[in-house]
Parts: C-alpha cells; sequence; structure tokens
C-alpha cells in the first residue's frame, strides 16, 4: 500500500512540474514585451510609406509623423512607445464601439437580421452594396451599417444619442474623450454621400431615427479624439471579456466580445481585411484617422496610431508594427 502511495505522489509531483514549466513557458514576461515593443518601433519608425487621408480635409493637416504603440495585458499592464499622448480622429475605430452599445441593447440576434454580419466585398462606403443585399448594408462596420447602427440606439432624441454614444466609447477608454472639432466640421459639412446612404436604408425600413439626424450623429462620433494608450484600453476590454482592465469596471457582457470581435476579423480593414487576418489572426478594425486597434482574445488588447495610410485607407506603420509584434510574442490565436 505504501509503495503504491510514493508512486501516485510521485506522479503527481511529476504533472505538477510539468504543468508549472509549460505554463510558464507560455507566459509572456515584462521584459519580452518592452523589448519586442521597443524592436517594434525602431523597425518601422522611419517607414513612410503612404499618406495621410485628404478626401477629409482636416485628416491632411494632421502630423503625419506621429507613431505610438500601446499594448495593455488583460490584467491592467500597460507597455508604451512613442508619442502616447498624441491624438486623432477616431473615424470607423468607433463603429466597434456603438455595435457594442446597441448590441447590449438589442441583442446579436437583431444586428445579424436588420443589418447584417457578412462582408460586402465591396469599398467602404458603397451605394452598390446596399442595392445588393436587399436594402441593408451587410455589415456594421461599412458606413452605411455604422451609420444603421448608431440610428438604432435607444434614444429619445439626437442629443441623447449622442451623449449615451460618447459616454459607451469612453468606458470602454476608462477617461473622458475630446471631440475634435475642425474635423468634425469638416466632415459634417462634406458628408453628403452618407446622407445619400443613409435615405436609401430609411427607404428600405433600415433605419432606426431619422436618417439625416443619425449620418450627424454617425459623423460626430467619428471625431472622438483618442492616443493609442486609448485604443489599447478600450481593445483590452474586448481581449478581457467585457471588463476595462485598468478601471476594473465591467463594460459589456461577456458573451457578446466573441460576436464583435468575428466581425472586426470579417471586415475590420477595409477591403485588406483577408490579408490582415491571415498574417496575425487578429480581430482588428482601423480609422482613415490614422488608428488602428487590435485584440489577443484573453491575453492583450493592442493600439497604434500612425496617419500615414494605403491604398486601402488603413495605417501602414500600424499594420506592420502589430504584424512584428504578433510574429515576434506567437500571439496569433489561430496559431495556438
Amino acid at each position: 500500500m505504501s509503495n503504491n502511495i510514493t508512486k501516485l505522489l510521485r506522479a503527481t509531483f511529476l504533472i505538477v512540474i510539468f504543468f508549472n514549466v509549460t505554463t510558464n513557458a507560455s507566459q509572456l514576461t515584462p521584459q519580452q514585451i518592452t523589448k519586442v515593443l521597443k524592436e517594434s518601433y525602431e523597425k518601422f519608425k522611419d517607414d513612410n510609406r503612404g499618406k495621410n487621408a485628404d478626401y477629409i480635409k482636416a485628416l491632411a493637416e494632421v502630423n503625419s509623423s506621429i507613431f505610438a504603440i500601446s499594448i495593455v495585458s488583460a490584467s491592467g499592464d500597460i507597455y508604451e512607445i512613442g508619442n502616447t499622448k498624441e491624438v486623432v480622429s477616431i473615424q470607423s475605430i468607433s463603429k466597434v464601439f456603438t455595435l457594442a452599445l446597441v448590441m447590449s441593447e438589442k441583442g446579436p440576434k437583431f444586428i445579424q437580421e436588420k443589418i447584417g454580419v457578412n462582408a460586402t466585398g465591396l469599398p467602404f462606403n458603397s451605394i452598390i452594396a446596399i442595392e445588393q443585399h436587399n436594402g441593408s448594408a451587410s455589415n456594421p462596420f461599412v458606413n452605411a451599417g455604422a451609420i444603421q447602427t448608431t440610428s438604432w440606439v435607444k434614444a429619445d432624441n439626437s442629443a441623447q444619442r449622442w451623449k449615451k454614444i460618447k459616454n459607451n466609447m469612453e468606458k470602454f477608454a476608462g477617461e473622458k474623450l475630446d471631440l475634435n472639432a475642425p474635423v468634425y466640421k469638416s466632415e459634417v459639412n462634406d458628408n453628403k454621400r452618407n446622407q445619400a446612404i443613409a435615405t436609401l436604408l430609411e427607404a428600405n425600413g433600415r433605419m432606426g431615427s431619422d436618417p439625416l439626424k443619425a449620418t450627424t450623429i454617425y459623423t460626430k462620433q467619428c471625431a472622438l479624439n483618442v492616443s493609442s494608450h486609448n485604443l489599447a484600453i478600450m481593445a483590452s476590454v474586448l481581449a478581457n471579456h467585457g471588463v476595462n482592465p485598468v478601471t476594473k469596471k465591467s463594460v459589456i457582457d461577456s458573451n457578446l466580445t466573441p460576436k464583435i470581435m468575428s466581425i472586426m476579423q470579417t471586415a475590420g480593414l477595409y477591403d485588406n481585411a483577408g490579408e490582415w487576418l491571415y498574417e496575425t489572426g487578429l480581430p482588428a478594425k482601423s480609422g482613415v484617422g490614422g488608428g488602428i486597434l487590435a485584440v489577443v482574445p484573453g491575453k492583450f488588447g493592442i493600439g497604434v496610431i500612425s496617419p500615414r495610410l494605403d491604398e486601402y485607407g488603413n495605417s501602414v506603420r500600424a499594420q506592420e508594427a502589430i504584424s512584428y509584434i504578433v510574429k515576434k510574442l506567437n500571439l496569433n490565436p489561430l496559431a495556438q
């Protein structure tokens, strides 16, 4: 009996040792993360490919040299380098958080049935895509779907709708976000195409409130200022199953985060979403202000800002920096 007990204890001890070794091997140290973060910054800081968005006049005037990388772990640890206090307008990245708000209010089935969750295969501001998909936007990350989503936020009026959208994004960021007035004025005076999209959606019974007012609110949400620091914290909420790891406050139900991230995977980087997923495996969302937000589920939120864009409207240096970090730290969730 004593021999059997000894053998059992020995086997248990070996299992515990093996488990600890394999667990420790899979964990990243702060030193490892910091080292790769610095390498990524140094490797791409002088990459001047691409150019600022210029179809929105105010974006063409943003300092194109801004480059900042922030990483926030699911436990709230923060790693940063570069111009992490510099801000740019959030633009299309805002679509993620208004989607989260409406999904919280109406449920994921509503998004699937009323807006859609499939990539369109056409440009983000396409009108043809609406006609080809029975008068619907197809997904919340093209302009049509984002305007639809904004229109469905529960509110008595536009002022209340805007307040809810802004407050929701601030909960994800863990701090107040300021409106970029020059960008907002530049966009709101030149958003005729989005107004046409909203009117077409209204004609097909897809809007939850006045189409032109919803377009104005959508334009306003795109003009909120964010830093790489803000973006990384916002992404970390999704990585941490809906809880902000810095403020420790629950922002969204954990059962909704996989739904949000699945749409990010298929439609987050405009017409280059497939290439991005192929390279990194990460849910992500870009904006023409120069930001990219990426999520390593269960582990990290990553935020990068660099205003120079490629032909798809995605930040060149942000894509390169995140891809490098993912490969060096083995963060591709599809490779685990």
